[in-house]
C-alpha cells in the first residue's frame, strides 16, 4: 500500500511540475480559498454544537475591513505557496519520496515543534511596541474573537509565517504528505485557538497543549502566551499565564 502511495504522489507531483504559471496561480488561490472556507465552516460548526460555556460574553463583530483583510491573507498565503513552488522547481526545496508511516509521523511532529518555537519567537517580536503598532495591533483588536480572527493579519505577518515554513523545508527534505498534514493541523489549530468556547478537556491546560483558553488568554493579556501549538516555550521563558 505504501509503495502505491509513493507512486501516486510521485505521479501527482510530476503533473504539478508541468503546470504553467497561470495554472499555478489558479491552483494556489483555489486551495487557499478552500482552506479559508473550511476554517470558517469548522469554526461555526464547533460554536453551534459545543455545549461548553463561552470564554467571553460576546464575539467580536464582523466588520467589512476585517473581511477585506482576511481576503488579503488568502492572497498572501497563495504568494507563499507560489514561492514554495518556485523553490521546489529550482531544487532549493527537495521532497522526500522514500517515506513510511513512521517517518511521516516523525516529520509532522518535528514540523509542529520546530514551527512552534519559530512562531513563539516571531510572535514575541511582533509585540515589540514599534512592530506591534504597525503590524500586529490589528489582530489584537479582536479581544473577543470570531471566525475571521485567524485571518485578520497584516500581510507582513502572513508572509513572515510562510517564510519560516519555507526555511525549514529548504533545510530538510520533508515528504509532501508530512507537509500537507502539518499545514492542515496548522489550520485546524489556528481555528480552534480563536474559538470563543474551549475545545479541549480542562485537564489539557495542565499539560503542554496550546488550548483555546491558552490563546484566548493571550488576547486578554498581550504580554503572555505567545506559543501556538504548545505552551512549552511560554513555560520555559516565563511568559505563561492561565
Amino acid at each position: 500500500m505504501m509503495n502505491f502511495n509513493r507512486w501516486s504522489f510521485t505521479e501527482y507531483l510530476k503533473i504539478l511540475e508541468h503546470f504553467s504559471l497561470s495554472e499555478w496561480i489558479g491552483f494556489s488561490l483555489a486551495v487557499n480559498i478552500a482552506l479559508y472556507l473550511f476554517s470558517i465552516g469548522l469554526y461555526i460548526f464547533i460554536e453551534k454544537t459545543c455545549r461548553k460555556n463561552k470564554l467571553q460574553h460576546f464575539s467580536h463583530p464582523i466588520v467589512r475591513s476585517d473581511f477585506y483583510l482576511s481576503i488579503l491573507t488568502i492572497v498572501c498565503n497563495s504568494f507563499v505557496m507560489l514561492l514554495g513552488v518556485f523553490l521546489w522547481k529550482n531544487n532549493w526545496i527537495e521532497l522526500d519520496d522514500n517515506f513510511s508511516a513512521v517517518s511521516i509521523f516523525l516529520q509532522v511532529v518535528a514540523l509542529v515543534l520546530l514551527m512552534d518555537f519559530c512562531m513563539y519567537l516571531f510572535h514575541y517580536a511582533a509585540h515589540i511596541p514599534f512592530v506591534y503598532k504597525r503590524l500586529h495591533g490589528k489582530h489584537h483588536e479582536h479581544v473577543n474573537t470570531n471566525f475571521l480572527s485567524l485571518f485578520v493579519l497584516h500581510p507582513a505577518e502572513t508572509i513572515g509565517f510562510g517564510l519560516m515554513i519555507l526555511a525549514l523545508l529548504i533545510g530538510y527534505d520533508f515528504s509532501v504528505i508530512s507537509i500537507t498534514l502539518y499545514l492542515f493541523i496548522n489550520l485546524i489549530w489556528g481555528t480552534i485557538g480563536h474559538l470563543n468556547k474551549e475545545f479541549f478537556p480542562a485537564r489539557f491546560n495542565t499539560y503542554f497543549v496550546g488550548t483555546t483558553q491558552f490563546h484566548n488568554q493571550h488576547h486578554l493579556d498581550e504580554t503572555k502566551n505567545f506559543g501556538f501549538y504548545t505552551s512549552i516555550w511560554d513555560k520555559l521563558f516565563g511568559t505563561y499565564k492561565m
